[in-house]
């Protein structure tokens, strides 16, 4: 080869190189929308924010909507918002009350006549707002919740339905939607001592309830569902309790108990019963927990085929735990077990994009009993409802405990 061929070459190859440089150098690396230099509480806050901008779409709503998950995100916002004095916190919840609370303190797409419990949990936005804008139509709209839980249709020793729609039922997951809201409503706007005493007696009434007809006394763990008129298809005949363990319905009472107690006054003779129950609830769901540090959808039958390891129910119990221990109602071995679920939940279901933005996978989405379609509270049926990622039920609790566990 001649010279000139020789240098003609090394031309050529020097341009391809400079080009290819020049071409990995134009590639910026992505933007990270959620930084990861933040606790856990906020990057998934802050990913909640980058997947549904407008809070009224939280759950993956096409519509704006008065519902129960929104309501719990936002409530584990305020905590967020309360740590770090971020502006974007504190906007992202005000946006849903706005949106959905007109001047006159109506609430668009609620009915109070539906008698729906899931529909009170949103009045946590309104008890955290209301102090801090004194916006009237905000306390309107509490004292509407509030007149729904005086209506509510109860069982013949007072149980709240959980739904108009499902009479002489109480679920589990009711007892968090309705009581740390109307503990802490009394508390804080019943001026009448003698009908607060009544808010407070009728709370701890329905964990009274919750524990003398869902609890299984051998196991220790809680039926999802009881049909005091034992006379739907998934009611057992005898003691009109349905028929499984699941998880995020445990989850559910759990958290009922440690937020309860925030607003039961000290010297109500109910608050050491559900310290009890919460004790006895501890031990029961700790023998159940899975070698990996997760909970299983249908709790105590983690070898069964088709069962799964569960992010809502696990992210729920490790914020009781972390909680109930934190405030002095569960002995401190039980840190121990928030500790290892939240590890769990970090090694096995969570996910980073590479923006930044934070998944939990393996939520189960919704699962429910009766209804139309029929949900007929069989194993099949709680293995078989959808999974997806990032279900607010899910997101909310573990933001939670991400600021129990300050991780």
């Amino acid at each position: 080869m001649s010279l000139l061929a020789v240098a003609l070459c090394l031309f050529l190859a020097s341009c391809k190189n400079k080009k290819e440089n020049t071409e990995t150098a134009a590639q910026p690396e992505t933007e990270k929308v959620v930084p990861e230099d933040l606790k856990w509480s906020e990057r998934m806050m802050l990913s909640e924010i980058e997947r549904f901008p407008e809070p009224t779409k939280l759950d993956f709503a096409t519509r704006a909507r008065w519902t129960y998950t929104p309501g719990l995100v936002l409530s584990a916002c305020s905590r967020v918002y309360e740590k770090t004095n971020n502006q974007k916190y504190y906007d992202y919840i005000y946006d849903y009350a706005n949106t959905l609370i007109d001047s006159t303190g109506t609430i668009d797409t609620y009915k109070l006549e539906n008698q729906n419990l899931d529909m009170i949990k949103s009045g946590d936005v309104l008890l955290y707002l209301y102090p801090k804008t004194k916006e009237e139509r905000f306390l309107i709209a509490m004292q509407t919740l509030d007149k729904q839980l005086e209506s509510q249709p109860t069982t013949s020793d007072g149980g709240y339905w959980h739904k108009k729609i499902y009479p002489f039922q109480m679920w589990l997951d009711g007892l968090y939607m309705a009581e740390p809201f109307h503990t802490r409503y009394a508390k804080d706007y019943i001026e009448d001592e003698a009908k607060k005493q009544e808010i407070f007696d009728h709370a701890v009434l329905q964990f009274d309830l919750i524990q003398k007809h869902s609890r299984d006394e051998e196991s220790g763990l809680l039926y999802h569902g009881w049909d005091e008129s034992k006379e739907q298809r998934w009611a057992n005949k005898e003691t009109g309790n349905s028929q499984h363990f699941w998880s995020r319905g445990m989850g559910w009472y759990g958290m009922a108990m440690v937020d309860v107690l925030d607003f039961l006054p000290e010297d109500h003779p109910g608050r050491e019963r559900i310290i009890t129950y919460l004790n006895l609830y501890a031990e029961a769901v700790t023998k159940v927990q899975d070698e990996s540090g997760l909970w299983w959808q249908v709790l105590d039958q983690g070898d069964r085929e088709g069962n799964y390891l569960e992010a809502t129910g696990t992210s729920m119990f490790t914020y009781t735990f972390a909680k109930g221990v934190r405030k002095g109602y569960l002995d401190g071995k039980y840190l121990n077990v928030a500790n290892k679920a939240y590890q769990a939940l970090l090694d096995n279901l969570i996910t980073v994009e590479e923006n930044g933005v934070v998944n939990l996978n393996q939520c189960c989405a919704v699962a429910g009993l009766g209804g139309n379609p029929y949900r007929d509270g069989s194993y099949e049926y709680y293995i078989g409802e959808k999974i997806r990622s990032n279900d607010p039920k899910g997101t909310g609790p573990f933001i939670m405990a991400s600021l129990e566990l300050d991780k």
